[in-house]
């Protein structure tokens, strides 16, 4: 599928403004927005298996579309939602176990890119990566 391959981050818009509005406090930000975030993805039907390596961790995360999955944040945020497909974008609905309060997440192949896009509390911050 389009989301298959290996992907390295290449520019972030809005990212410190969102992770503020996640809680994150302001050195966690800091390192945040130079992560060196790789994603690597690999669709089978409805199942996918998804490694993100950066310079804070490495972790393996595998879900089915439209089955709920428990899943950390780089800073510990615990979120419990799932992703669905609508088109040909990866939507993700995931709900904070510490506030209630919930985080949307996009995934699509823009041209050459993948941009994910973030938005939490109103605040939006999109994530540009570059196959590689």
């Amino acid at each position: 599928m389009a989301f298959d391959g290996a992907w390295k981050i290449d520019r972030n818009e809005n990212y410190e403004k969102f992770m503020e509005a996640m809680g994150i406090g302001m050195m966690k930000r800091k390192l945040g927005a130079h992560d060196n975030l790789k994603i690597t993805i690999q669709q089978n039907g409805d199942k996918f298996n998804v490694k993100e390596a950066s310079n804070f961790r490495n972790i393996e995360i595998e879900f089915t579309l439209g089955v709920n999955f428990e899943y950390s944040l780089a800073d510990g945020t615990e979120l419990s939602g799932a992703w669905i497909l609508e088109g040909n974008k990866l939507v993700g609905t995931f709900t904070r176990k510490d506030n209630g309060k919930v985080l949307k997440a996009y995934r699509e192949i823009v041209g050459d890119e993948l941009v994910q896009t973030y938005v939490y509390e109103g605040v939006e911050s999109k994530r540009f990566f570059k196959r590689g």
